[in-house]
């Protein structure tokens, strides 16, 4: 009798152990949703000077904080991911569309061993990227590699998806011409639908950009720049970054057009963090309505990776079946 009673005394200190790990997990769950919330409505507050609504956003800007803190959808992941992504385009668009990687690990030769000038980047990050046109350059470019290698982009502005993918680099070939780089063109494509292109000048020295419309008319403000001319295949281009963008309540795709040819960049989830401004204030509205009628609209897969923290009455609902069992 003294045995069983030890040994149900032995099982209820589990159970209650058990009990309290379920509820301390879950604690800490809700405490580093708190501090995720305050660090994107913070952020927010200091980039636009007003309080982002994450509840109903209506701005592109608000809407990518909601889905820094809510999305977990794991495509994000692989189409981010600068190497695993190259399959997805060539297997969509074809080879022909795709950089050719030259090497990829985690640490690079001491001596480069591809022809200059060629590029260094990050697989998991954003903005990751160096030229290396010299010795001088490739030393540099190491330097800095290791630097990536040695972080996990994306961790301090809430961008999750760069935090799953493995650490890693590659190098590629330049693909400017005449040294520069080429003219980046990245299509805002809500539900499969491209509405916004903005183009990015001089990336390398005075770096600045231009948003257009479908109909080549700029939406942005007024600069002293000229308007630059569509690129010659813009109606390709178009349709790639729509087929890329089909699977997407939003996605912004990156693409180039270097000697007459369309080449990819890179599929981006979280452009600018949400916390570089659109100016006008009319456009960043504009591109949050759209994203709103795509989520009402076509109810993608995505919205099953939403989060939220964990209620009290879930955590006893989990108790509960653990006392159960």
């Amino acid at each position: 009798m003294t045995l069983y009673v030890r040994i149900g005394n032995v099982a209820a200190s589990r159970k209650g152990s058990g009990r309290m790990k379920i509820r301390f997990r879950h604690l800490l769950v809700r405490v580093e949703h708190g501090f995720r919330l305050s660090r994107v409505h913070l952020t927010y507050l200091w980039r636009h000077n007003r309080i982002a609504d994450l509840t109903a956003p209506k701005t592109l800007t608000e809407h990518i904080q909601r889905r820094k803190l809510t999305d977990r959808n794991p495509r994000f992941v692989r189409m981010a991911d600068k190497v695993a992504v190259k399959d997805h385009v060539s297997r969509t668009l074809g080879s022909h569309w795709v950089t050719p990687t030259l090497w990829r690990g985690i640490r690079l030769p001491v001596e480069p061993v591809w022809p200059m000038p060629f590029v260094i980047k990050s697989r998991h990050g954003c903005s990751q990227v160096f030229v290396v046109r010299t010795l001088e350059d490739y030393t540099v470019g190491r330097r800095l590699a290791r630097r990536w290698i040695g972080h996990t982009y994306g961790r301090w502005l809430d961008e999750w998806s760069y935090g799953q993918i493995p650490k890693g680099l590659l190098v590629e070939p330049f693909i400017g011409e005449g040294g520069a780089l080429p003219i980046d063109y990245k299509f805002f494509v809500f539900a499969g639908k491209v509405a916004f292109i903005q183009v990015h000048l001089a990336r390398s020295t005075a770096h600045r950009w231009i948003v257009f419309d479908l109909d080549w008319c700029r939406v942005s403000l007024s600069t002293r720049d000229s308007d630059p001319p569509p690129p010659t295949r813009l109606s390709e281009l178009i349709e790639a970054a729509e087929t890329l963008g089909a699977e997407f309540d939003f996605v912004r795709v990156d693409l180039y057009e270097v000697a007459s040819k369309p080449v990819f960049g890179e599929l981006t989830f979280y452009p600018g963090s949400g916390l570089e401004k659109v100016q006008p204030e009319s456009l960043d509205l504009a591109m949050g309505s759209l994203w709103t009628a795509a989520r009402q609209r076509s109810r993608l897969s995505q919205e099953r990776h939403e989060l939220d923290p964990p209620s009290d009455a879930q955590i006893d609902t989990r108790w509960a079946r653990y006392s159960a069992s």
